[in-house]
């Protein structure tokens, strides 16, 4: 079951984006309708988590993962690591009977490719799920069995956002602290209410939204966090808009409505296309580009796979900071987009490393 290249939804994408390899896969015994991009494997083999979720359609499935194993390349890239870009995208049956058959078939489709892609969690997905791939496949990080304190990427991840943030607010308000910052999260299920914690700790001010209430509640409770309509976040006036859910939320018809000097969230491809991030300069918005700054999941789940050091991965996402700083000052100093800089690092290892 393989889309045609040609069709007119792929094409243009295998061109703008550098592809790479796609592999779809139906399993019938076990009703798995995944896909596996590789978007490169030139610093390593592909690592990138594994979304499970309902999609409108195949097309559309296939795209997002496309987008987001392109992301990886840039992430793994700019993150120093020997690491190509990769991402599975299993379908989410509207009937779900037996999700770990589903998984089990992931973990042969995963083994079919001989350890270009290794996989981990990822929206839909848990612990859990990665320990059923595991009974299959070892070209999965970030179960229950390895020894690092996190299992779950996300507080890790969370840090590194948080670290990022920091940042810029160095540059934009030549401020050291959090204390007072106002901020509003979109999305407060996983990484965001983990980043909403360390937010909180270092004394910033929170509006939230979710579209589960049962998340939204608790954060609310926890953080003493003010609560937004989702339709309504990007509108709120606060020092930083973090997006932690979905991507694609900055786009051409909220663009302008946006009343926040500084976008920086965990969020994946937050941006409809990379001519926004020139409009958001034109506006006078900071962004943190997605993939430098949410990198700290996948640093520590790669240094989880390669059996390294513990304390060793969280200081490489402690330099998430350093990372951002030097893209916010580059960015000034040439006149340019952040996201131009951020891809210009990534770019330079990635096609110049030996």
């Amino acid at each position: 079951m393989v889309s045609d290249p040609h069709h007119p939804s792929f094409f243009p994408t295998f061109r703008q984006l550098g592809y790479g390899d796609l592999h779809i896969k139906y399993d019938e015994s076990s009703d798995m309708l995944a896909i596996i991009a590789i978007h490169s494997t030139h610093l390593g083999p592909a690592l990138g988590g594994c979304r499970f979720l309902s999609y409108p359609s195949l097309d559309a499935a296939i795209l997002d993962a496309m987008r987001l194993a392109h992301g990886m390349s840039y992430k793994a890239a700019i993150s120093n690591l020997p690491l190509g870009g990769g991402k599975a995208v299993v379908i989410r049956p509207p009937n779900l009977t037996d999700r770990t058959r589903i998984f089990r078939s992931l973990g042969h489709f995963i083994n079919e490719l001989g350890g270009r892609y290794i996989t981990a969690e990822d929206s839909g997905t848990s612990v859990a799920d990665m320990d059923i791939v595991r009974t299959v496949t070892p070209y999965v990080t970030g179960h229950s069995s390895q020894s690092f304190s996190f299992k779950d990427p996300a507080p890790i991840t969370a840090f590194g956002v948080r670290r990022g943030i920091e940042a810029a607010i160095k540059h934009r308000f030549h401020q050291h602290s959090l204390a007072g910052i106002r901020v509003t999260i979109q999305g407060v299920g996983h990484v965001g209410y983990h980043l909403a914690k360390e937010l909180s700790q270092q004394g910033a001010k929170l509006t939230i939204c979710d579209i589960n209430q049962e998340a939204l509640q608790r954060c609310a409770e926890e953080f003493r966090a003010q609560i937004i309509a989702p339709e309504d976040v990007h509108k709120v006036e606060c020092d930083v808009f973090s997006p932690c859910a979905l991507g694609n939320v900055i786009h051409s018809k909220n663009i302008k409505e946006i009343r926040a000097p500084i976008i920086a969230g965990s969020a994946n491809n937050q941006l409809e296309g990379p001519e926004m991030a020139q409009q958001l300069k034109d506006q006078g918005i900071l962004y943190a580009p997605d993939y430098a700054l949410n990198a700290g999941g996948l640093i520590y789940v790669a240094a989880q796979y390669s059996n390294q050091n513990e304390q060793s991965a969280k200081e490489k996402v402690e330099n998430i900071y350093n990372t951002m700083l030097m893209i916010f000052e580059c960015a000034q100093n040439e006149n340019l987009p952040t996201l131009t800089i951020a891809d210009r690092l990534a770019e330079q290892r990635l096609h110049h490393s030996a």
